[in-house]
């Protein structure tokens, strides 16, 4: 697969949202206890409030919202921040994003949690205080990818957890491409759907970033685990191409017979090549769209 420039701000953005609660207990694993199968987990739109009229929207990454259906607990909400550089990190600004989110859905129960790439130190906490007391106490959960060994996670059941160890701390070649490995074995195992796999074995591949030496070196070691790239990217191709087919057929009917009905455009879409190519052959001869796709013409 071809490798791309990472963009960091919307890959985490779409894994957190694709996979929440494996998100939770992934970055924030101290709050993650009671946010089970039970509980209602929706993305919230970004635009946070505005002070003033004029200003610009402040947006978090990728905010979360926590329901309990049974109504046992308050809502919750987890801020999830992603932060490329360390450097780039404002304390101040994570604090505004709380306490704008925590107005916006009138709970005091929101969880901070911020996603760094890379192992370097960063402010952890802030106080406000005087000389008599403390007025304000920040601190926020964290999770450093650079800091991270990724031996800890090489058999986890936690498909964020996998899907990241590309990110996390290797040493050397070999380190590397173990980190590769687990990490196509995991999206192979854990994730069912083959639109999400392609999607995320992009994510493995861009992270893994390997030269042309590694990624020799990585199909002779792993051939099962290249056989899984391969496989994903093939059938992606396999399915672009009878989409392709598939939308073609339906303009040549339109055409000539009208428009098709939703069952008709569903038999369509679920047609093998084979059989779209039979009724690409019918389409000139036939008197009704019921008559091209007559299975047993």
């Amino acid at each position: 697969m071809s490798q791309q420039t990472p963009d960091y701000d919307q890959d985490f953005k779409n894994l957190i949202v694709d996979y929440p609660r494996e998100a939770i207990a992934f970055f924030a694993s101290q709050e993650a206890a009671r946010v089970d199968d039970s509980v209602r987990v929706l993305p919230i739109r970004q635009e946070q409030l505005k002070e003033r009229l004029r200003h610009h929207y402040r947006a978090l990454d990728t905010p979360l919202h926590i329901e309990w259906s049974n109504g046992e607990r308050e809502v919750l909400a987890f801020a999830f921040e992603e932060e490329t550089r360390t450097e780039r990190f404002d304390i101040h600004r994570l604090i505004h994003y709380c306490t704008d989110l925590s107005q916006m859905l009138d709970t005091t129960r929101i969880v901070p949690v911020v996603i760094f790439l890379s192992a370097r130190p960063v402010p952890t906490r802030l106080e406000l205080a005087g000389d008599q007391h403390t007025y304000l106490s920040f601190q926020y959960l964290y999770w450093q990818a650079g800091a991270e060994s990724y031996r800890q996670h090489l058999d986890s059941s936690n498909i964020v957890a996998r899907l990241c160890l590309p990110l996390m701390h290797w040493e050397g070649t070999d380190e590397k491409l173990e980190a590769r490995a687990s990490a196509l074995q995991g999206l192979e195992t854990l994730e069912p759907n083959p639109n999400k796999r392609l999607k995320y074995a992009d994510f493995v591949d861009n992270y893994a970033q390997l030269d042309d030496n590694e990624q020799k070196l990585f199909s002779q070691r792993y051939p099962e685990e290249e056989a899984i790239m391969t496989g994903i990217v093939s059938r992606s191709r396999q399915e672009g191409r009878l989409e392709g087919e598939a939308k073609m057929l339906a303009r040549m009917l339109e055409r000539r017979f009208g428009p098709l009905t939703d069952q008709q455009l569903e038999r369509i879409r679920s047609a093998d090549e084979q059989t779209l190519w039979a009724w690409s052959d019918r389409v000139f001869q036939a008197d009704s769209i019921d008559e091209v796709l007559d299975n047993q013409a």
